[in-house]
This record gives structure tokens, C-alpha cells and sequence, in this order.
């Protein structure tokens, strides 16, 4: 059993543990399942020992978060793993473990001062709105991804204390929350990254979407598929009937699709090369299935699947979610397309061929 294996199934311990809350509730935060995974060690997977992490590599951290998007774990591990965590790491910006949540928010409204020289990880102070932050409310530290002050040059990576701070309740259709954050003249640590650093934190946020979407979609497949094979009409399962067998197929081709270029873009991320087309081509893909793997789910699941006691909705809805974040298909397209075209006509094929 390999190191990811072991992972994997001491999330889905843990997670079982939790399942009347994770699949059948309506719950915005589960506390209890993140306190069982911190204690595990697991929400600070893939992060360096000596920066407060758990130790391990990148396909540890995404085994956990897949296994908590398959699972509708209610918890901010994929903004803390995949995004935020390893963002303040490489910048260097002071923070203590990672045994309590620290979530991400892109914040290019938020103005930032210096409070001192600037020079290197420092202290700021930040003012305004930071909109659409996952898990506002509930994670108590929050890296802010925003303009540098005036006279430097990038972007500002600033992680402010957030457990007193005024925020909205909103939330995704999911139910998670992604309410707005109000700074007014905020204290912060942080340090100002490069354009390649600002680039690759963005894309890594789309990656983390993916790699949640591709364990989403996968486990609804598994359900329909389960689901098909028993249930009975006019004599025989549903799998029997050929139209059915269609739909089963095409969100088997979907599933399996992303899955493929979401495993390039974790490849590619772990290189350190051609990330950023990568977690684009991934965010892109992972995006167009969802309209059709949940429309096709709910299709041969009939309206038991929309009952709030079934857990079809649970992911469906999430997919629906995560697809509209952490940037669009749109977005995402413009920047591969860019990326793609950047090396000339000559460069064309390779480079499609390493994206994928």
C-alpha cells in the first residue's frame, strides 16, 4: 500500500465518522471533522515540518483533498493544502501551524500600505472589501492576494488575523460559506511577490477547484452507476435499457477526461513546469463536464435525487459551485489560449501536447 493509499483511507476513516453531518445535513462548517483530521496531522499535509505542516508531497495533499470533495467534508482543507498554505510558505510570510484553518481571498479591491521598509516578508495594513472569501467566518486566518503598495512592484500576499474582523454570511450554492470580509486599515504580515509567483498561486487556486470537481465528479458516476444496476423498472435495472447505457457512457468519457488532465496539471505542478497551462487546461475541462456528468446524474437518478435526505444534491451542487470559482472557463481559456499562442506558430503542437 502506498503512501497516498494509507492517506486516502484514514481520510475516509475519519470521514465515516462523520457522515450523518457530511452527506445528509445541511452543515456549512464541520467542526468536528476538521478537529479529527488536525489531529490526524492531515490539514497540514504536503506542507514542510519546519513551517508548521505535517511533512509529505503534493500527491499527499491532493489524495486528501479528493477524498474530502468525494465526500462532502465540510472543511477548508483544499483552500489550506493547495492554495493558501503552500502560497505563504514559499513567500515566507510569518504564521504559526497549520492545525487551525487559513483560507485564501483574491482581493485586488483591498489597498495595501506599508508599514515598514517593505523590504521582504514585513507588516502591512489593509483596507477594504475582500469579496466571495471561502469560508469566511470560519477560517480565523485569511492570506489576502492583493495590489502591492504604491512604489512596489507585484502583487501583496498579506495573511491577516480574521477572528474579529466583520464578515457577511453568504454562501455557494453548496452552502459553503463565501461571504465578504471587511479590513479598515487591518494589521497584516506579508510579503510581495513576483508576476510568476502571483501566476502560479492564481493557477494553483484553479487547481485545487479541479482537483476537487474530478473526485466530485467521479464519485457521482460511481453513484449513478450503483444506482442504475439496482434499481428496477419494468422488470429489469435501469442498465439494462440502452438509453441509459448512452448517458452512462458519456459521463463515464467526461469523468475520465478530466481526470486525465487534472492528474497532468498535479504532475506538471509538482515539476514546477508548464503549471499554470496546465491547471488551466484542467480548470477548463473540469468546468464543461460538470453541466453534463450532473445533468445526466440527476437524469437517470429521477427526483429521488434532488430529496434532501439523498446524497446525490450534496455533490451536485458543489459541482456547480466550484466550477464558477477560483476563475471561469472564460478566464481560464483566454489564459491557455495566450499561454498556447506566446510561443509563436512554430511552437504550436509541442506545446499543446505538454498541456496535455
Amino acid at each position: 500500500m502506498s503512501d497516498q493509499d494509507l492517506v486516502v483511507e484514514t481520510v475516509r476513516d475519519i470521514l465515516a465518522g462523520h457522515e450523518p453531518f457530511v452527506l445528509t445535513a445541511e452543515r456549512s462548517w464541520d467542526d468536528g471533522l476538521w478537529a479529527d483530521l488536525a489531529a490526524a496531522g492531515l490539514t497540514g499535509v504536503g506542507l514542510p515540518e519546519d513551517a508548521g505542516g505535517s511533512g509529505g508531497e503534493l500527491a499527499d495533499a491532493i489524495a486528501v483533498v479528493a477524498t474530502l470533495a468525494a465526500g462532502a467534508g465540510a472543511v477548508p482543507v483544499a483552500e489550506q493544502l493547495l492554495v493558501a498554505g503552500p502560497a505563504l510558505v514559499e513567500a515566507g510570510v510569518e504564521h504559526t501551524s497549520f492545525d487551525e484553518p487559513v483560507t485564501i481571498a483574491l482581493a485586488d479591491a483591498v489597498t495595501a500600505e506599508a508599514s515598514d521598509d517593505g523590504d521582504g516578508p514585513g507588516r502591512f495594513t489593509l483596507t477594504g472589501t475582500a469579496t466571495d472569501v471561502p469560508w469566511a467566518g470560519v477560517a480565523p486566518r485569511i492570506a489576502v492576494l492583493t495590489r502591492a503598495p504604491a512604489g512596489l512592484d507585484g502583487a501583496l500576499l498579506a495573511l491577516v488575523d480574521a477572528s474579529g474582523l466583520e464578515t457577511t454570511t453568504a454562501a455557494n450554492l453548496a452552502g459553503e460559506p463565501r461571504g465578504s470580509l471587511v479590513l479598515d486599515g487591518v494589521p497584516a504580515t506579508g510579503a510581495v511577490l513576483t508576476p510568476a509567483q502571483t501566476e502560479r498561486l492564481r493557477a494553483r487556486y484553479a487547481l485545487a477547484r479541479a482537483v476537487q470537481l474530478s473526485a466530485a465528479l467521479q464519485q457521482v458516476l460511481s453513484w449513478t452507476l450503483q444506482y442504475a444496476g439496482e434499481r428496477v423498472q419494468f422488470g429489469r435495472p435501469l442498465a439494462k435499457f440502452q438509453a441509459i447505457q448512452m448517458e452512462l457512457a458519456e459521463m463515464a468519457g467526461e469523468v475520465t477526461a478530466v481526470a486525465a488532465l487534472v492528474d497532468a496539471a498535479v504532475q506538471a505542478a509538482d515539476r514546477g513546469e508548464n503549471e499554470v497551462l496546465a491547471a488551466a487546461a484542467a480548470k477548463v475541462r473540469a468546468g464543461a463536464a460538470v453541466e453534463v456528468v450532473a445533468r445526466l446524474a440527476h437524469q437517470v437518478h429521477g427526483a429521488i435525487g434532488f430529496t434532501q435526505e439523498y446524497r446525490l444534491h450534496h455533490l451536485t451542487r458543489r459541482l456547480w459551485s466550484w466550477r464558477d470559482e477560483a476563475g471561469s472557463e472564460l478566464h481560464w481559456s483566454r489564459v491557455l489560449g495566450a499561454g498556447v499562442l506566446a510561443g509563436g506558430a512554430g511552437n504550436l503542437w509541442p506545446a499543446l501536447t505538454r498541456v496535455v
